[in-house]
């Protein structure tokens, strides 16, 4: 089946065109990637509301602070490894200690960043940002769920960290309802288990739930586009509905969804089996993204084999 393919990261800055007139103080910081992140779309449009903040993204994320508190509304934008990593204490200190109101845009997240290999490839973010309070953390699932955070995002009140991806993505229509900060969305019903996504893994979820149909495994599926706040209700309702969860996420299986989710259904006293899909505390290489998808078990098939093993273990 030909599935149509599509960048979050472009998803991201058509929704900053689209705001810019209704929002005149929207602005826009790139780190020189403007033509890797596709801010340079909005640079054309918008000259004199785009700042090129040269590869120095600790200057960058202060410099959008500055902007935010003086009444702005700035999207800080660069590659998830340097928002985190490299300005991992502009973003706590200027950005989230004092609440201001930036948006960190992070392209070049996860495995799929590819040939760029493990120096760009951010797979430890969702724990960095995680960690962080005030910090609203975003990980949408395709071209038009990274769109439609985006607007949410300039809507909310506070820091907000989106993750977006460098490669081309599935679409993935299901997506494509009303987008609310904290909520997870249900896109399959199900009473065996539960597989849970966030970002581009959705699709590869959507896959292994349809294999698992076909050998008579009943599957769940919840995405969650926000990671934090965590939507607590639906994982609740799974832990007392179905025999567990597998999480699917394209970063460390450290810090990541997996551990967020096993953290708050235990404390809410449903502890349930728990299997995670993801980066096995290794750091990625260069290649493709299909490739490195391959090599590193992030695919549908390694999904359906953890939920097939989650099930052996579990009484019915």
């Amino acid at each position: 089946m030909n599935r149509i393919m599509k960048q979050t990261r472009q998803g991201y800055v058509d929704a900053l065109i689209e705001m810019a007139a209704a929002i005149p103080e929207l602005v826009v910081l790139d780190a020189d990637v403007a033509k890797a992140t596709k801010t340079c779309d909005f640079e054309k449009k918008f000259p004199e509301r785009f700042f090129n903040c040269g590869a120095a993204e600790q200057n960058e994320l202060s410099i959008a602070a500055g902007l935010a508190l003086e009444g702005f509304l700035p999207f800080a934008t660069t590659f998830g490894v340097f928002a985190t990593c490299r300005a991992g204490d502009q973003l706590r200190a200027s950005i989230c200690y004092p609440k201001a109101n930036v948006k960190v845009a992070a392209t070049h997240c996860g495995i799929s960043t590819g040939g760029d290999g493990a120096s760009h490839q951010a797979c430890e973010d969702i724990a960095i940002t995680r960690a962080m309070p005030n910090l609203t953390v975003l990980v949408p699932g395709d071209y038009e769920e990274a769109r439609r955070a985006t607007i949410a995002a300039a809507k909310h009140r506070g820091p907000v960290y989106l993750r977006l991806g460098r490669d081309s993505y599935p679409v993935v229509p299901e997506l494509h309802g009303d987008f609310t900060i904290g909520r997870a969305k249900l896109l399959r019903d199900g009473s065996d288990i539960t597989l849970v996504s966030t970002g581009i893994m959705v699709s590869e979820v959507l896959e292994a739930a349809t294999t698992l149909a076909a050998e008579g495994v009943s599957a769940r599926v919840l995405h969650f586009p926000t990671v934090k706040p965590l939507d607590l209700d639906p994982l609740l309702a799974a832990a007392r509905e179905t025999r567990g969860f597998v999480t699917a996420e394209e970063h460390s299986i450290i810090g990541g969804l997996g551990e967020a989710i096993a953290a708050a259904v235990a404390e809410a006293g449903a502890p349930s089996a728990l299997r995670r899909v993801g980066l096995k505390d290794v750091f990625g290489e260069s290649g493709t993204a299909s490739d490195l998808f391959d090599k590193y078990g992030l695919r549908a098939a390694n999904i359906a084999a953890e939920a097939r093993a989650l099930l052996a273990s579990v009484p019915a």
